[in-house]
Formats: structure tokens, sequence, C-alpha cells
């Protein structure tokens, strides 16, 4: 992959995710659809999107009994996602049969640990240990599951990969040394997580916020 940046344009305006589209399409390796994008636009947003010729991640993070995320999986195959994102917490028997249901060329990630919580928002819904604990059980999890890789923060990424040597790794929460951070509590640099085994990054608002985001992309990748 000659240029391992997808941009999130996670918004409810088709017009203005096509606008970004256009203008960082060529600094960029890949598009990252959200939830956000998906509610307002479901698959014909989507169909959309892929005319401009990037690969498609389809994070919507699904999270259910296995049988309807199988079947969620399934209604989405024709999309041909590049990446699809599932939640790691959602056990092995689902993560399975999310693969299982996946079209041939979609790589299935499960999601270990949100960029937005920290030790105290895992304390809060009853989990021991520190992020670094539960990134690796979930990872470990993962793993044994037979998905393709996982999305877990730069901080992790090199824990992970000692894990799962084979696997691939999303890190969010990039951000440039001068970056505002928002609402991520664990952020790290592009070159940082790319350093520590990150397979791509996903960068939103650094790019999609900026002035210029076709600058904004190009300074981004010209980091790596």
């Amino acid at each position: 992959m000659s240029n391992r940046i997808y941009v999130a344009l996670d918004t409810p305006d088709l017009a203005r995710a096509k606008a970004l589209a256009s203008r960082v399409r060529h600094h960029v390796g890949g598009i990252k659809l959200g939830l956000e994008f998906f509610s307002a636009h479901g698959q014909p947003g989507v169909h959309a999107m892929a005319e401009f010729g990037l690969p498609i991640f389809l994070d919507l993070k699904l999270h259910d009994i296995p049988n309807t995320v199988a079947k969620a999986v399934q209604a989405l195959g024709g999309l041909e996602p590049a990446i699809l994102t599932v939640h790691a917490s959602g056990g092995r028997a689902m993560l399975e049969d999310a693969k299982a249901a996946a079209p041939v060329g979609t790589k299935v990630i499960a999601v270990t640990m949100l960029t937005s919580l920290d030790a105290s928002d895992l304390a809060a819904t009853g989990v021991a240990g520190s992020a670094h604990d539960q990134v690796s059980r979930l990872t470990q999890l993962a793993c044994e599951a037979g998905v393709d890789g996982i999305v877990c923060s730069g901080a992790e990424v090199a824990a992970a990969k000692a894990i799962w040597p084979k696997g691939f790794f999303v890190v969010p929460g990039v951000r440039l040394p001068d970056g505002q951070i928002g609402d991520q509590k664990r952020v790290v640099t592009p070159r940082q997580a790319l350093d520590a085994g990150a397979s791509i990054l996903v960068v939103g608002r650094p790019i999609t916020q900026a002035e210029d985001p076709d600058g904004a992309a190009r300074a981004m990748a010209a980091t790596l």
C-alpha cells in the first residue's frame, strides 16, 4: 500500500463528503465511512463514495448476537468494503461468524478499545486493569477467532503486534505533534504509529477540518 492514510469522512452531508474526497483523493490511501455517514446515506451513499476509486473502510463497529452480526455482514456484502469493523467484545463466536459471512477480499477488523476511553472509563464499566491489559486480552481473542486484525490506539499497537505478528493493525486517533486532540485520549503521531506496527492510519479532523484539506493530507503523508 503506497499510502497508508485513510481519511475519515464521517459526516451526514453527502455533498461535503464528496467534495472532501475529491480534494484529498490523490494524497490518501482510502476512505473511512462511519456510523454517522451510513445512518444518513446507507448503502447508496457508500456506492457513491466508491466512485472515487479508493478502498472503502466501512467502520460500523457491529456488535450483537453472532447470528445477527453474520446476517448484517451478509447484507453489506454487495458493497465489497476493503475493511469492515466489528467489536471484539462481542466474543469469539460473533467474531468467527462475522469473518465467515464477509465477502472474499474484505478484512474483518475487531475494535478493541475506543481511543476516546481510558482506564477510568474501563473501571466504570466493570473492566479491571489498564487499557493496555484490555487491548492485549482482546487482541488475543481476535487472533484466535480468525479475523484479520484489530483497531487499537497507537499506544497499544506495539504490544498487540507482539501478540499477533501477522495481524493487520488499524490505528485511529492520529495527530500531528502540534495538532488538537479533540475528544481522543490516547493519541500518537503518524510516524510513531507506523514505527510501532500500524498497518493503516485513520485520520479525520486534522484533514477534514483543515482550511486546506488537500494540503493537510499532503503534510500528513509527508511525515511518513
